[in-house]
């Protein structure tokens, strides 16, 4: 048999016809102007791997602080740029052959992951609070990440005064699968956003110049729960997909509620089975939970927020959950509307347990970074109370809740990262006895943090657990309301205790220090506490920001 006629069995067989000779090959369509603040962002950091493989080694750490700080300003132009541009809301479209959503909740939530990025970026580049090492500055992390703690070739990588500058690269990259994340409009773009995003976290929680082991440790039972909650997703996409025949959203959402037009023959038996739409949907979820860090997807946090380099800490704590969220909402409003009831129940039971949970294991913490992390377990389920409201105002103070916590957590762990003894960050809560006598200012500051984490009013907490009760109110979630209402009083509980720790204790002899920083993690600091006060006194502009931001596009 000739190849010709082989190739032609082939084709046939296979249920594909050969094209004509006259038929061209039709090239996708790409909005290039639509994914700008992406496309820069993911070209910077590639720029940056080059930097590292050609710019002398005196040399990089600024020109990567440089780029790194120039990629996300500009990209935040970019979003405001197409936000002006009615991209938020008249022009809000599918991009990218349907694998992207250019809309008021995708612009939102980009331009707060790049604000919170560009600010976490700066306690990145903070090389002043640790001592000088063979006459180097240096920074939180690693001289050599690739040599065994402890050993010879860390030892002259610290004489040499290496620094680990890859960090910056790294972080554009992660910022990169965040701002896609939210934005995804077909699963499997949103599985490689969750992915592109996930893989340097793992990197950077590895990588302190301290605690080296408890570092690595960190990121080792990151990456592990990381690949089961991917796995999770993965089969998720896998039996939605056998549901709807499709990964697009549009797609999938018109199989579930029924709306679709033509059937496809070979679909026929499956889309009558709602066992693979609820299997798949809940796996999904799950996928999506462990990054919110939801109970009881949550046992990662307290270990990786303890052990990774504060500056990741802080933000990863921010923008991952400001990613991780605009992707649930999506899933949620856009893919799901038609299964409101039937998982109803089960969001109502996650996040009652994240709530109540979060507040509870906190009291018993004794280091503020893990105090910290199930403090962000807390805000997890409160926002949660936002994400089942089922409601345009529960996008909206949801969208408000994420932007206002994002700063707070960003900078009190820059705070964290000033409090210091010889062995490094003093993070045990005994240590910080008595800081508010030491250093009046810096324990003034956290308590502003700790305030609003609290939800005091006057303070941007308030305002977004107002928002975000409110709308579960409205949305017919009353009782939620009353668990988070109690939680936040447990929660208070241990917010105030630091407070009268740090204000009301004699300082002990022996106690750390308060390093003091460059303008950089200042400025962190500064733009930290005054977002957290603009936006608990007048922030009525940013709740109708986030309002008219709140609609998807479908």
């Amino acid at each position: 048999m000739s190849a010709t006629a082989v190739h032609s069995l082939w084709t046939t067989v296979g249920g594909v016809t050969s094209a004509a000779p006259d038929e061209k090959f039709t090239a996708p369509v790409i909005e290039y102007t639509q994914l700008t603040p992406v496309l820069i962002v993911i070209g910077v950091a590639v720029i940056g791997v080059l930097v590292e493989a050609f710019v002398p080694r005196r040399a990089r750490y600024h020109t990567q602080v440089f780029l790194t700080v120039v990629a996300l300003v500009a990209a935040f132009a970019a979003v405001v740029g197409l936000a002006a541009g009615g991209y938020g809301t008249t022009k809000a479209h599918i991009a990218a052959m349907g694998a992207i959503a250019v809309d008021g909740p995708a612009l939102f939530l980009q331009g707060v992951i790049l604000l919170t990025s560009l600010v976490a970026v700066f306690t990145f580049a903070e090389r002043r609070l640790d001592p000088e090492s063979h006459g180097n500055r240096v920074d939180s992390f690693a001289a050599q990440a690739a040599s065994v703690p402890g050993s010879d070739s860390e030892k002259a990588a610290v004489k040499a005064g290496f620094t680990t500058t890859e960090v910056f690269p790294l972080v554009l990259f992660s910022v990169a699968g965040m701002l896609v994340f939210p934005a995804a409009n077909d699963l499997l773009t949103l599985f490689v956003a969750l992915e592109v995003f996930s893989l340097p976290l793992y990197l950077l929680c590895a990588v302190a110049r301290r605690k080296r082991l408890m570092s690595q440790e960190s990121a080792v039972k990151y990456f592990l729960l990381g690949a089961f909650s991917s796995a999770f997703l993965l089969f998720g996409i896998a039996l939605l997909y056998g549901y709807a025949g499709s990964v697009s959203y549009a797609q999938i959402a018109t199989v579930v509620d029924g709306s679709i037009q033509k059937i496809d023959p070979a679909l026929a038996d499956t889309m009558g089975n709602d066992a693979l739409l609820l299997i798949g949907g809940a796996m999904i979820l799950t996928g999506l939970l462990f990054k919110v860090g939801a109970v009881p997807f949550h046992m990662w946090t307290p270990d990786v927020y303890q052990g990774a380099p504060t500056p990741v800490t802080g933000f990863m704590a921010a923008a991952t959950k400001v990613a991780a969220f605009g992707a649930l909402l999506r899933l949620l409003y856009v893919v799901l509307p038609g299964l409101t009831w039937d998982l109803r129940p089960v969001m109502w039971g996650v996040a009652i347990v994240t709530m109540v949970g979060g507040a509870v294991v906190a009291i018993t913490q004794t280091d503020i970074k893990r105090l910290l992390a199930y403090s962000s377990i807390a805000h997890a389920g409160f926002i949660l109370a936002g994400v089942i409201a089922a409601t345009p105002e529960g996008i909206s103070s949801v969208l408000f809740y994420l932007g206002t916590y994002s700063f707070v957590t960003v900078g009190a762990f820059a705070v964290v990262t000033l409090v210091r003894d010889a062995g490094g960050e003093a993070t045990h809560l005994s240590k910080w006895a008595g800081l508010g006598r030491r250093s009046p200012l810096v324990a003034a500051v956290f308590a502003v943090f700790l305030l609003a984490f609290a939800g005091i009013p006057l303070t941007s907490g308030f305002s977004g657990k107002f928002a975000v009760f409110k709308a579960a109110a409205d949305g017919g979630a009353g009782g939620l309301v009353v668990v988070g209402v109690i939680s936040s009083a447990i929660a208070a509980f241990f917010y105030i205790r630091v407070i009268v720790l740090m204000f009301f204790s004699e300082p002990k002899a022996d106690g750390p220090t308060v390093a003091v920083p460059s303008p950089l993690t200042m400025t962190t600091i500064a733009i930290g506490v005054a977002v957290t006060v603009v936006l608990g006194v007048a922030p009525q502009y940013f709740l109708d920001l986030a309002g008219q931001a709140g609609t998807f596009v479908r």
